[in-house]
């Protein structure tokens, strides 16, 4: 079974899928949200999930800095339990502060066209969180 890597955001949501041995993370798609009602993201999700043959969700959570959980980490955790509710899939958070700065920077130093990275960004996002969990997980 693979892991499915999401980068959270109100706007987009980032996605990166492991291979089945869960050793690799790669980018897998942006998905522009939907919003109203909730439950379109949520079918959109859970068809992908079916689709990718995923065990395990992984959602980054935007700790503060000082290590203090604020509204951001809180829309992260409520979404993962929309999630967990409508797939019955295990729900996975990582640490994720830094990552987007992580991700800018990679695709800076690969010279990707900054209208390219906008594009791009929040699947590398999700592929550093997952490649993050994967590797804690071994």
């Amino acid at each position: 079974m693979r892991k499915l890597g999401i980068d959270y955001g109100d706007a987009k949501l980032g996605f990166a899928l492991s291979d089945p041995t869960g050793i690799i993370a790669s980018p897998l798609e942006v998905y522009t949200r939907k919003h109203y009602p909730i439950d379109a993201d949520l079918k959109y999700i859970a068809e992908l999930i079916k689709a990718k043959e995923v065990d395990t969700v992984v959602i980054g959570l935007p700790i503060n800095m000082d290590g203090s959980k604020g509204e951001r980490a809180q829309k992260s955790l409520d979404f993962g339990d929309k999630i967990k509710e409508k797939c019955g899939v295990n729900i996975e958070y990582i640490d994720e502060r830094l990552t987007t700065v992580s991700a800018e920077r990679y695709l800076l130093e690969a010279n990707v066209r900054r209208d390219k990275r906008k594009e791009v960004i929040d699947k590398v996002a999700a592929q550093i969180i997952l490649q993050s969990y994967l590797d804690r997980k071994r």
